[in-house]
């Protein structure tokens, strides 16, 4: 059974198309990356794999349910996500133990919910996976953001979902605390016991080395889909950002960038579309 299989799918928001005709598929135990350019579709077919948001064309199964079919709130505790969307709705003032626990009810804000000490104990053994359990008794609003980027994938842990989503985890974060986090993560996908995994991000040098798959996506449509190292390729990812580009990997990372005279080959070539952008 397929963790994730998306056939068809299409959204389409005030006669935008933000996903066009996308096909996908995700099985057990494959840890994917998707990448593109801001406007791609990244954030939308997450939400999708989220079981938060249903496609105006075309069908998508998560966890073997079809949306439109399931009840969703019995469908999302199955499935972990870190955003930021999720990180503006947990209080400032909330301590950091409590915002991780709180996640086994799928809430942010304790209030009067009952935690059995189980749930204690997990949350314990999470944030000390993710090097957080110093911090539990501080609040969430005065952490630097690569803390906070940490207790949002363990609130997405918390649950013990088969299914984690994270969307770029690493934004906003400078060089050390970036390479921290991508080492962390590396680990939880290097677990045999995680969940099936799929992050999103815009730059390649954020790809972890345990990486499987990766989706590329432009304009809401698939550019290049499968095993990451016969799919990231310099044609794929040019065509993926309309930019001329080259990858590399070095030591199992990824890099990319633009070779100056390549580049002004492509914008001088006449009829290209680069013409006038250099």
């Amino acid at each position: 059974m397929a963790v994730i299989d998306i056939q068809g799918v299409s959204i389409i928001r005030s006669r935008a198309t933000l996903l066009d005709h996308v096909s996908w598929r995700v099985e057990e135990g494959e840890r994917w990356v998707i990448v593109g350019p801001n406007g791609a579709g990244k954030t939308t077919l997450l939400q999708i794999a989220a079981a938060q948001m249903f496609p105006s064309q075309g069908d998508a199964w998560i966890l073997g349910q079809k949306l439109g079919k399931v009840d969703v709130f019995e469908l999302r505790p199955r499935i972990g996500m870190s955003s930021a969307a999720l990180a503006e709705r947990i209080p400032k003032s909330e301590a950091v133990s409590d915002a991780v626990v709180s996640a086994a009810y799928g809430v942010t804000g304790r209030w009067r919910e009952h935690y059995e000490e189980q749930d204690f104990a997990r949350a314990d053994e999470i944030m000390f996976q993710l090097r957080i359990d110093h911090l539990a008794s501080r609040t969430f609003g005065t952490l630097s953001e690569g803390e906070r980027k940490r207790v949002q994938i363990a609130r997405a842990l918390m649950s013990d979902p088969e299914l984690l989503l994270l969307d770029e985890p690493a934004s906003g974060l400078d060089l050390a605390a970036r390479e921290d986090l991508i080492g962390t993560i590396d680990d939880i996908f290097e677990d045999p016991s995680a969940p099936t995994t799929v992050m999103v991000t815009h730059h390649v040098e954020e790809i972890p080395e345990t990486t499987t798959h990766l989706l590329l996506l432009n304009h809401g449509q698939v550019v290049a889909s499968g095993p990451i190292v016969k799919t990231l390729t310099s044609a794929n990812l040019s065509e993926a950002f309309n930019w001329p580009l080259e990858v590399q990997r070095y030591d199992r990372r990824w890099v990319a960038y633009t070779r100056r005279h390549a580049n002004r080959a492509i914008v001088d070539e006449p009829g290209s579309a680069w013409n006038g952008l250099a």
